[in-house]
């Protein structure tokens, strides 16, 4: 490269950065897209639209019914966000909460009324018509048929017109299928239940023989003629409980059909009781105080980068930079939720390009070492780096991925934040930073002064302590059995769980005035925390009014009373105007089940992939011992520690997993690389400690920068926050541990104990 070239190069790069800058800041237009303020929130850090529904006719509804109900509602309003969140409160109602939203109207106007789907024959038994359509002409001159019923629904369900209701069908989804001419075409797929099929076997019957449609019906508006969400033409006798819906224009209309279908599909029929925005949950500080946390954070670890490998930190540096307001431009673009299990994701995806750069570096610096160019070396560093690089992102990409499609709530926030972060730090890693080493070099700095040479590493021999190694990790892991055993005994739960995995109780207040989010944050959650022993205090503003909601965990009749005495003490709150109800969790055993069978899935995958890469399982089954180590030490920590187990628990455990499997690849990778060197192996002993060895400063180092980040974090955040920090940095230290003394001695045992068969 000459000189003008790299001189082009820095001065392109210092005005991207510097306009990226400006949009991450300040935005591009008159809505700022692109800019952080522009970013959508989920409830914990924004708040936004609340609406309660309540269950018609039945005082104390089957708790199967609502717990169906409740699943099937979180699937429709995921299509707002990823982060909306459903659950029970008292016997007979169901709280819907969608961020970033502000008129509560619109929200309830797509929904609809849950739980009012028909399937209506074109003919009741006596041949009339039950309804009728006509053409009307669009906007863009074409023509469609609107449609209007004849008779009253009750009228139709008494001559036995209504073949179908909601609760008939048991799942709607939209796809593509292969049509006979190999085209793709959108439809929805229904699924029916027993009772379901046998209805619809009869009636698609009696359609077909007279080459009659079945409308499905959905009574959500006052305009009749919108309430025909689908009109299909029955061409063949139904009998399988499975049926199509075919003529979608587009995918995203089937998806909007076979949402509707779900809502309308619930078994309960609910009606609005009443909707209201309401605030944030961990307040207007956690958004300030994560921003600090970050430029802090982000601040050391560039300086860290500079003075530990020179010049090749400062690209290091400007990567990162440029990452930061990346990600920023990009959640916007993308239109991505951004909630504290998000940050997670972000976190994560900041340590593993950071961990990117340092083993580049290092494998410069090796290179340095044996007399090669500062050209030469760089070439090479990049070329010997690329492979752990890739495995190491690839894992934690197939994890994210299934994640993203499988998981629901908080996980899917989790999982988008997480693929976005690692494809940009794969690419300020891999490009960004060579662009700039090799700009560097051309326009002068060709000294390997300017990127430090490394020093002989002396092997140390970490096989010989694995009994030790071991021996710790199971009495940990052990320690944290016998304390959720010791709380279980004492009547209480293994965990510290909150509210959202096991409910908890929501308290209305009516303060004289209207409280800003700083002085409830400052004056009121505080005495809280201090009455319930729980840091996870949520509240949240109603807009425009003076009303208040507190979620915190169950609470005892004592201390019911304690809070309404310092509600009306403190705070001139009238007694009567405090309503506590219940509420269940906001994370339902679908969802766990939905998570659980997603991160095995990943898990699968993973092995997989481990296994073609590397051509032995071994590594595979290590990666994954070490993954559950880390996420067993963790719980320990959380049954000993008390930390309150809330919606960013499964983002912590997550993003430990990520950590987790990242760091044991890197040394597997260079095991891998040194067995292939090697003419024969004739100490797999030496060769695996010295792999270890190679690559300890890296891990070190890595397991340093991500720690900052977090702890960076825990220092300036918020109670909530702090709960969340702390036990990722207990993981990232586990991390480093089981990757450093576990992982390693555990493939050393399965080597030697399943030894691979000899080759003619």
């Amino acid at each position: 490269m000459k000189k003008s070239r790299g001189i082009l190069i820095l001065l392109v790069m210092a005005l991207l950065l510097g306009g990226l800058s400006y949009v991450a800041v300040q935005g591009v237009g008159a809505e700022k897209t692109g800019s952080a303020s522009s970013i959508k929130l989920g409830l914990d850090l924004a708040g936004g639209v609340s609406i309660t529904y309540r269950v018609v006719g039945e005082e104390k509804p089957d708790s199967e019914d609502m717990e169906d109900t409740i699943y099937k509602l979180q699937q429709r309003v995921e299509g707002y966000s990823t982060e909306a969140v459903v659950y029970q409160e008292g016997n007979d109602r169901i709280n819907i909460e969608i961020p970033g939203v502000n008129d509560a109207n619109i929200i309830l106007e797509e929904l609809g009324k849950p739980g009012s789907l028909y399937f209506i024959a074109q003919k009741d038994s006596e041949g009339n018509l039950n309804y009728t359509s006509s053409s009307t002409v669009n906007a863009d001159g074409t023509y469609s048929n609107v449609y209007s019923l004849n008779k009253t629904l009750e009228e139709l369900e008494a001559d036995g017109s209504i073949v179908l209701v909601g609760n008939d069908v048991s799942d709607a989804q939209g796809g593509y299928r292969t049509d006979e001419m190999q085209n793709q075409e959108a439809v929805v797929q229904l699924e029916l239940t027993a009772e379901g099929a046998q209805k619809f076997a009869a009636a698609t019957e009696k359609a077909y023989q007279g080459g009659e449609t079945i409308a499905i019906y959905y009574d959500y508006s006052e305009n009749e003629s919108e309430n025909f969400i689908s009109v299909p033409r029955v061409n063949a006798v139904i009998n399988t409980g499975s049926a199509e819906i075919n003529g979608m224009a587009s995918l995203e209309e089937a998806r909007r059909i076979a949402s509707t279908i779900r809502i309308g599909g619930l078994k309960l029929e609910l009606e609005e009781l009443h909707s209201k925005v309401v605030g944030a949950q961990l307040g207007s500080d956690a958004i300030r105080t994560s921003l600090l946390a970050a430029a802090v954070g982000l601040a050391i670890v560039i300086i860290i980068m500079i003075a530990v490998y020179f010049l090749p930190g400062l690209t290091a540096g400007i990567a990162l930079c440029l990452y930061s307001v990346l990600i920023v431009i990009l959640l916007d673009g993308f239109d991505m939720t951004l909630t504290l299990p998000g940050v997670a994701g972000i976190i994560l995806s900041v340590g593993m390009a950071v961990d990117a750069n340092v083993i580049i570096f290092a494998r410069i610096r090796e290179e340095l070492a044996t007399g090669k160019t500062v050209k030469s070396a760089v070439k090479i560093g990049f070329d010997k780096a690329l492979s752990a690089i890739i495995d190491g992102n690839v894992t934690t990409l197939i994890a994210a991925f299934v994640l993203w499609f499988k998981g629901t709530g908080s996980v899917k926030g989790f999982a988008q934040t997480l693929v976005l972060g690692i494809v940009l730090s794969m690419f300020t890693a891999l490009f960004v930073t060579r662009v700039l080493l090799n700009a560097f070099y051309a326009i002068g700095f060709t000294d390997m002064k300017w990127y430090g040479v490394g020093k002989e590493k002396k092997t140390k021999d970490f096989l010989s302590k694995k009994a030790i190694f071991f021996a710790v990790s199971l009495v940990v892991i052990a320690g944290g059995f016998v304390f959720m055993g010791v709380h279980k005994m004492q009547g209480g739960n293994t965990l510290n769980y909150s509210l959202e995995f096991i409910g908890g109780a929501s308290t209305n207040v009516t303060f004289k005035e209207d409280m800003s989010i700083e002085a409830l944050d400052s004056e009121v959650v505080p005495l809280l925390e201090e009455i319930t022993g729980d840091g996870n205090v949520q509240s949240q503003k109603v807009q425009g009014t003076n009303e208040v909601i507190f979620k915190t965990r169950t609470l005892t009749v004592d201390e019911r009373e304690q809070m309404a005495n310092m509600l009306t003490e403190r705070f001139g709150v009238d007694e009567n105007t405090i309503v506590v109800e219940n509420i269940s969790s906001t994370i339902s055993n679908e969802m766990k089940k939905d998570t659980i069978i997603a991160v095995v899935i990943a898990v699968v995958l993973m092995l997989i992939y481990i296994r073609i890469r590397f051509s032995d399982i071994r590594f595979g089954i290590s990666s994954v011992a070490a993954l559950l180590h880390d996420v067993l030490v963790v719980l320990a920590f959380y049954a000993v520690a008390r930390v309150s187990v809330g919606s960013t628990f499964i983002a912590c455990l997550l993003t430990i997993v990520g950590y987790s499997i990242n760091a044991t690849i890197v040394i597997f990778d260079r095991i891998r690389e040194n067995m292939a060197a090697a003419a024969r192996i004739t100490d797999l002993k030496e060769l695996v400690n010295r792999s270890i060895s190679q690559t300890l400063s890296r891990s070190i180092f890595t397991s340093l920068t991500t720690f900052i980040m977090v702890a960076a974090l825990y220092v300036f955040g918020v109670t909530s926050i702090r709960e969340f920090a702390l036990p990722l940095m207990v993981g990232i230290v586990c991390g480093t541990y089981s990757s450093v003394c576990l992982t390693g001695a555990m493939w050393y045992l399965l080597r030697n104990k399943f030894a691979p068969k000899a080759k003619a």
